[in-house]
């Protein structure tokens, strides 16, 4: 049943209109027999009111009821019977629109014939078309009741969904509102550690060295604070509404981020400033790691950063030559270059990073309207 009736709603409607006015107009041949000119103007007319019966559904069984009356035709009236059925849940207008089908069939044309001649046949062939009537009018009801509850079960099923959708948010809430408090507890702590002891050692400092050493450590572990909050600040945030979020670094901020590092860094070229903050952010991010690991691997090298642009695409180029220090004995995730790597591809770039000449280099390359 449920595959003929997805059959049945895949054929055009203008096909099941055309079949419908095929069947009557073969009802209408069947019972034609010395039939005047008014009999085929009633039936031409309700064969083509069947045309109109999916938008006004009343107005065509009205015109066929003179093809009822006149030629006691039956496909037509029915076809629009039951079309105004499946669209409408006015039942005493059901009801009204079956009477006047059985009454003009039952009483024919003239309208005195059967009053006068056999009004008990009039009243008993009444009752059959009342009976025929009530065919269609309950196949409508039913049509339209299973249209009510599909879209009922329909709504469920979204309301389902859409409640299992909040769930699921607000288990990642909870989660993202955990990982956001260990952060803080943890990472904040040992920063803040940090920084006070740098703060200490910049003041108890004789050697210039080693006080302006102490400073730049300071002010590493403030940015870095900085950051932390505004990661925290985004995972207590997601799934929600919130804006309140920090402002996230564009190229502007690179000529800082290189000062600050106290690297000996060489800078050159420039990226164009209406790049979308996606691609500055990545600019940003991958100069970010790029010194990083060039502090933790290589210190002492000289680095050189090349910010470049053409037509189609642009990027970034970090060098570093053979470190001349140790390098240092830090905690590493190994992920500060495949996160990046990430960003740039759902950027719809690429990033290199491997030994160059002999040092490392990263290059990022990005379109210049990424997605």
């Amino acid at each position: 049943m449920n595959r003929l009736l997805a059959i049945w709603q895949r054929i055009p409607p203008w096909v099941t209109d055309l079949l419908a006015v095929a069947i009557a107009v073969a009802d209408t041949l069947l019972f034609y027999y010395d039939q005047g000119a008014l009999s085929i103007g009633a039936s031409a007319l309700a064969c083509a009111a069947l045309l109109i019966r999916r938008r006004w559904p009343l107005i065509a069984f009205a015109l066929t009821l003179p093809a009822a009356l006149i030629a006691n035709i039956l496909a037509a009236p029915i076809i629009a019977l039951l079309a105004l059925a499946s669209r409408t849940r006015r039942r005493w207008l059901l009801f009204i629109c079956g009477a006047l089908f059985a009454a003009a069939e039952a009483i024919g044309w003239p309208l005195t014939n059967l009053f006068t001649a056999d009004q008990n046949w009039t009243a008993v062939t009444f009752v059959y078309q009342l009976a025929t009537a009530a065919a269609p009018i309950l196949l409508g009801q039913l049509t339209l009741a299973a249209s009510d509850l599909r879209a009922r079960i329909a709504e469920i099923e979204a309301t389902k969904q859409h409640e299992q959708d909040l769930y699921a948010q607000s288990l990642l809430t909870q989660e993202r509102n955990q990982l956001a408090r260990e952060m803080h507890d943890v990472v904040s702590h040992q920063v803040s550690l940090i920084s006070v002891q740098a703060g200490a050692l910049q003041v108890t400092a004789t050697d210039p060295e080693v006080s302006s050493a102490a400073r730049s450590i300071r002010t590493m572990a403030a940015t870095t604070l900085d950051e932390l909050r505004s990661m925290v600040m985004l995972l207590r945030a997601a799934g929600t509404r919130s804006p309140g979020l920090a402002p996230q670094p564009t190229i502007a901020e690179l000529t800082d981020l290189i000062t600050a590092s106290g690297l000996p860094v060489t800078a050159m070229g420039e990226l164009p400033r209406d790049l979308p903050p996606a691609a500055q952010r990545a600019v940003y991010r991958t100069v970010q790691e790029a010194l990083t690991n060039v502090r933790k691997h290589a210190p002492g090298s000289a680095i050189r950063v090349k910010l470049w642009s053409d037509d189609k695409s642009c990027g970034v180029i970090i060098k570093n030559s053979r470190a001349s220090e140790p390098p240092l004995s830090l905690p590493s995730a190994q992920l500060g270059l495949l996160g990046i790597r990430e960003r740039a591809e759902l950027l719809g770039g690429t990033l290199v990073a491997g030994p160059s000449g002999d040092g490392f280099g990263v290059q990022l390359t990005l379109p210049r309207c990424p997605d």
